[in-house]
């Protein structure tokens, strides 16, 4: 059997067995029932059931056995209420509208490739810095985080783009995996928030507040990764070797090239261009 297979069934009896074993069975109460829920729901998630249906069925279910307790001729009437009660009053909120536009959002950036661009860019930009592919991972799941509010999206995308160039650059499969993984979760802490949104839209606290309490704290976790890699790769080179020459230097359009040849750089030939200075070698149109 696998390993896999070995550590989810080893999970799944951590729950279990201590559920079975003290769990009051001859009088449950509406705290043990709350309780076997909860080891339930991990254990259907686990096997892998949909989420969505397994929480679904699970507070149907519990919440028939609470109100069965206390009268068993309307407990299915009690239950049925209080399921449309409860999904009315999510569809009439208006705070978690915003969530299936975020993820909207995201899916745009996604498909539109802004991600590959962002992350190509930061690579190059950040070429000199030690641990760059992983430094250049933190910061694109930050800006990232911005779009889609969810870790999900974020931790699979950056692991289809940066894992490979991370480990074909020869950087530690470790370190790799937790760059990206300690990137996707900023998406949880900084604005916009999927999170944030249902904490709000529950505890009755306003979403504005969450906002602006969440975003210094996310920026500054981001900034103490790219301190820690920085310092790790200094400290140990072998984790994250430099860049190859080849990687750090891209090659410049032919109309830069001229610009860069009237100038010491691209960038002071491209301001000579654009304020329309003859002598820098491109006219002003062809700049802008």
């Amino acid at each position: 059997m696998r390993k896999e297979l070995w550590f989810g069934f080893s999970l799944i009896a951590l729950i279990m067995i201590p559920v079975i074993v003290f769990t009051p069975w001859t009088h449950l109460t509406n705290g043990n029932l709350g309780l076997l829920m909860l080891a339930l729901i991990c254990v259907g998630i686990m096997l892998g059931f949909p989420t969505a249906f397994t929480l679904m069925g699970m507070g149907v279910f519990f919440a028939w056995l609470a109100y069965r307790s206390v009268n068993p001729a309307l407990a299915p009437r009690q239950v049925l209420d209080l399921f449309v009660q409860r999904t009315y009053g999510v569809m009439s909120n208006d705070v978690l509208i915003a969530i299936p536009l975020f993820l909207f959002m995201g899916y745009l950036v996604e498909r539109a490739k802004l991600i590959d661009k962002l992350f190509h860019s930061l690579h190059l930009a950040t070429a000199r810095v030690p641990g760059a592919l992983a430094v250049a991972t933190i910061v694109t799941c930050s800006i990232f985080a911005t779009a889609t509010g969810i870790v999900g999206a974020c931790v699979t995308l950056m692991g289809l783009l940066a894992l490979p160039a991370m480990l074909k650059a020869g950087y530690n499969v470790k370190v790799s995996a937790g760059a990206i993984t300690a990137g996707g979760c900023l998406g949880i802490l900084i604005p916009p928030s999927v999170l944030l949104i249902v904490y709000g839209a529950v505890a009755g606290v306003s979403v504005v507040q969450l906002y602006a309490g969440a975003f210094l704290p996310g920026f500054m976790l981001a900034g103490l990764y790219i301190g820690y890699i920085i310092v790790l790769a200094k400290w140990k080179p072998h984790l994250m070797p430099p860049l190859a020459a080849s990687e750090r230097r891209v090659a410049l359009p032919t109309f830069a090239q001229k610009l860069a040849k009237h100038g010491s750089n691209a960038l002071i030939g491209l301001t000579r261009a654009v304020t329309g200075n003859p002598g820098a070698g491109v006219d002003k149109q062809t700049a802008l």
